[in-house]
This record gives structure tokens, C-alpha cells and sequence, in this order.
């Protein structure tokens, strides 16, 4: 079984990550919420109301507080013992691949979604007003990078409480997701983007592990 140690202080990206979704949620509170829904959440492009920002900004921002709690308390657990291992502009890389790559995800599954309706549908249009928010995406790439650095490592599951090995976790909460996501159940979850957020994150690690190897091969 592989052991972690945590520094006592969260890591300087962690901490700002925190920070900067925790202000977003007060903003979204304090200030005219339908607009920043408006501006920066991810809509389906056909909607009036895509920007290409919206890959970035979504990540920000979460629509409840106990979406927030859990993205962001799984954030703080994985994230900081994964940005002691990279560094910390490794760490923000893989971050901001996984959550940009979740959404262009969920942008392509929305658009197949959008090709089987009629434009002249209700569902049509109530999906292109239907926006996507939250770190999810990004926090599952950091759930697969700890699975594959430390497959052996033991989670303390919350429900049920039991421990379980990283890699089963991962592969048990990857299939759970995809079952979700074919099913349609669920539906107001965006399961193709928390898979979206795996596998770019698997892709980054992947090419990173091949460009080691090529460097100390001789």
C-alpha cells in the first residue's frame, strides 16, 4: 500500500482554485445571477447565448451550495497531494486541460443531443437555454491522476463508509458515470463531461509519462 504525505499548508494552486470558485458563488449571490449565467456559464453553441470563454469560465461556477461543498472538498483532498507531486504549473495545466476538455465534451454531446430534435420543438429550445456549471470535470481528472499515481492507496469512502483501493474507485465511480450517462438517468447531471474530464486527464498524463520515457531512454 503507497503512503502520501501532505504538506501541513495547502499548496498555493489549490488554494487559489478555492478562493476564486468560493468568490464566484458570492458574486453569484450578491450580484444579478441571471447575467453571470448569461456571460460565463457553458451553453450548447447554437444557443444565443454561447462565448467562447464559456470552456474557462463554467469551471467557476456551481449551482447550489452543496455542489460547490463536495467539488470543492474533493479539490482539497486529491488536489493538494497532486500539486506537490507535479509542481504547481503542472498541476494548474492538467487542471485546466481537464476542465476545458470536460467541456468541449459536453459541448459535442449537447450538439448530438440538439441533431435528433427538431429546431422547432420545445426540447430544442429548452436545451439550448440549458447552461453547464461546476468544476466537476476537472475534479475528475484530478480523481483519475490519483488512481493511476497511487493505485494502492486506500479512500475512506463517505457513503457507505468503507475503504476502498484508488484504482477500483476510480474504475467502480468511471462506470457508474458512463451507465448514467447511456441511460439518461440522471439527467440533470453532465456525465459526459465528468468522463470528459477522465479522459483528457488520461491523454495528458499519458503523453507526459511517453515524453519521460523518450527523454531517459538512452
Amino acid at each position: 500500500m503507497s503512503t502520501i504525505e501532505y504538506r501541513p499548508k495547502t499548496p498555493p494552486a489549490v488554494l487559489n482554485l478555492l478562493i476564486a470558485n468560493c468568490v464566484v458563488f458570492l458574486a453569484m449571490m450578491l450580484l444579478d445571477e441571471n447575467r453571470i449565467y448569461e456571460l460565463f456559464a457553458l451553453f450548447p453553441v447554437p444557443s444565443p447565448w454561447f462565448e467562447i470563454w464559456q470552456p474557462v469560465t463554467y469551471m467557476f461556477m456551481h449551482g447550489n451550495f452543496s455542489h460547490l461543498f463536495f467539488n470543492m472538498f474533493a479539490l482539497w483532498m486529491f488536489g493538494r497531494g497532486l500539486e506537490q507531486e507535479m509542481g504547481t504549473k503542472r498541476f494548474l495545466v492538467y487542471y485546466f486541460v481537464c476542465g476545458i476538455g470536460a467541456g468541449l465534451v459536453q459541448l459535442g454531446m449537447a450538439q448530438i443531443d440538439l441533431m435528433r430534435l427538431s429546431d422547432m420543438s420545445i426540447a430544442y429550445h429548452q436545451y439550448l437555454w440549458t447552461p453547464t456549471v461546476g468544476a466537476s470535470g476537472a475534479v475528475f481528472g484530478l480523481l483519475l491522476a490519483f488512481g493511476m499515481l497511487h493505485p494502492n492507496a486506500t479512500i475512506m469512502l463517505l457513503i457507505p463508509p468503507i475503504p476502498m483501493k484508488a484504482k477500483w474507485f476510480v474504475v467502480i465511480y468511471g462506470l457508474v458515470e458512463l451507465f448514467f450517462g447511456v441511460s439518461g438517468s440522471m439527467d440533470s447531471v453532465a456525465h459526459f463531461a465528468h468522463l470528459g474530464g477522465m479522459f483528457w486527464g488520461w491523454l495528458l498524463l499519458m503523453w507526459w509519462r511517453y515524453q519521460h520515457r523518450k527523454r531517459y531512454r538512452y
